[in-house]
């Protein structure tokens, strides 16, 4: 149960923003936090995943943004959560616990976060609660990496747009070089 507290957190994001979640494994994965291959990291894989949960941030307060429970949506959500879980899975999770654990948080967030939201952004209320939203996705997330660094040893991953080294390489380098 202990290695599954990730697979559920990088859920319950993706739950309450989608793009964050997705944000949060490219940099999981350019740190060396993510022991997973198949995640982009290079830094336009990092770039465009951290605009999206911007872009995201900001079209979520529209009074034109769908529901968050609508069947693609939703299936999005999960599929993210199933995903991530897999990459961020604790030593000794087995695959599936962690993909299930994933998915778990993404209904959690999704469901949780939509009820404590509500349905408008019309009211000053309203606009507190979707940005107090977007700060607990965002701050869950830097938590996320901060744990995952602590969980995992650092497995270079490679680098599917952007080539080059690695964030963590090329900060290591540097530090050298000083």
């Amino acid at each position: 149960m202990q290695g599954l507290w990730l697979p559920f957190g990088i859920g319950l994001v993706g739950g309450m923003r989608s793009m964050t979640a997705i944000a949060a494994l490219t940099w999981a994965a350019a740190l060396g936090r993510a022991p997973s291959r198949w995640i982009p990291s290079g830094p336009g894989a990092r770039a465009l995943s951290t605009a999206a949960a911007l872009g995201e941030m900001a079209g979520d307060k529209l009074p034109s943004a769908p529901d968050r429970r609508i069947p693609p949506s939703f299936a999005f959500r999960l599929a993210l959560g199933a995903a991530g879980g897999a990459a961020l899975a604790g030593r000794g999770a087995e695959p599936r616990a962690a993909m299930l654990a994933g998915m778990a948080g993404a209904v959690t967030g999704t469901l949780l976060g939509r009820a404590a939201r509500g349905a408008t952004t019309r009211s000053g209320t309203d606009w507190a609660r979707a940005l107090a939203e977007d700060a607990l996705a965002v701050a869950l997330a830097a938590a996320l990496l901060h744990a995952a660094g602590r969980a995992a040893p650092a497995q270079p991953s490679p680098r599917f747009l952007g080539g080059g080294p690695s964030l963590r390489d090329r900060l290591a380098s540097d530090r050298k070089r000083e």
